[in-house]
């Protein structure tokens, strides 16, 4: 499963024009730095986006070959009101900072504890369906939004392991897997959407007073779409036999109770079949890339994932 973000460490060398970057945004120019070791530092870095913390605020640099019209429409939206309680709102960026560091674009953000990694009983799961509820159920209005990104997700990962893992033993199980999904369209279903939901994506939002309430984080897959690929992974982990059933009927549940139109009541699986199967692809083509580039053995859960695979290429027909 995604994790929550880690505790951050040291700068390395390649972040330090993004952790100056940082560095700028949280103090006024004159003003020395009192912020805890421990409160600065590199919370991620992967191939889609670099994220550093300095005190009370994150940077993050998106991930290289990003659209700027499309990015500017996402950050756009996260700070409209119509999204308030539900999207973390981004932050003005320091007026000596770039607005783009090394052709990447750089976004400022409150920080926000995230789910605790540790404690699995205590994740905001009815929080989470309720919030992608509310996001799912604002009218998208006459903004110009680009399509959400989890089709092209999924189609990213298998490339990713045709290119990376080619002669994986699994690899064929996988394809088998998404050769039995249709292709996909953009249909009749043109709602917001997250686009990359899991509970890494949730922090609490410190501005929000007393008990910070919960917002959902990462605006780089957001736009319209069919919103039951918000759901979709949750849905593979159920289907997989990863997330237990009552968790996964409470965060089914409290997404119904709270009016999200994903799904239909009578048969929700209807909606969610198609993209539980594609994420559940797109979960094993990730483990398989990545195994193979770091040269180890894939883990349970990971093993899992392709053994649903397994079953998913096994009922295709024709």
């Amino acid at each position: 499963m995604d994790s929550a973000l880690p505790t951050p460490s040291a700068p390395l060398p390649a972040h330090l024009g993004l952790a100056a970057l940082a560095r700028a945004a949280a103090h006024p120019a004159e003003e020395p730095c009192r912020c805890a070791e421990e409160l600065v530092g590199v919370l991620a870095d992967r191939d889609d986006g670099t994220v550093v913390r300095h005190g009370e605020l994150v940077v993050k640099a998106h991930a290289p070959g990003t659209d700027p019209g499309d990015h500017r429409a996402r950050v756009a939206l996260a700070a409209h009101r119509d999204v308030a309680g539900v999207l973390l709102p981004p932050l003005p960026p320091p007026r000596s900072g770039p607005a783009v560091l090394d052709g990447r674009p750089v976004t400022v953000w409150p920080y926000g504890p995230p789910v605790d990694p540790v404690d699995p009983d205590a994740a905001p799961w009815e929080e989470a369906a309720r919030l992608l509820a509310v996001l799912h159920s604002t009218p998208p209005g006459h903004r110009d939004l680009p399509d959400m990104r989890a089709p092209l997700k999924a189609a990213l990962a298998v490339d990713r392991m045709r290119r990376t893992a080619p002669d994986h033993p699994a690899t064929a199980t996988v394809l088998g897997a998404w050769r039995t999904l249709p292709e996909h369209r953009a249909g009749d279903h043109r709602l917001l959407c997250h686009g990359d939901f899991h509970l890494g994506q949730l922090v609490r939002d410190p501005r929000a007073g007393g008990r910070a309430a919960w917002r959902l984080i990462d605006v780089d897959d957001l736009g319209l779409g069919d919103p039951a690929w918000d759901l979709a992974r949750p849905a593979a982990w159920f289907a997989a036999g990863i997330l237990p059933p009552e968790i996964w009927s409470r965060f089914l549940g409290a997404y119904q109770e709270a009016g999200g139109p994903a799904v239909d009541a009578a048969d929700p699986w209807e909606r969610l079949d198609v993209p539980a199967r594609a994420l559940t692809v797109q979960t094993a083509a990730l483990a398989l890339a990545k195994s193979t580039a770091e040269a180890r053995p894939l883990d349970e859960v990971e093993e899992v994932m392709i053994d649903t695979c397994a079953r998913i290429a096994g009922r295709r027909t024709g």
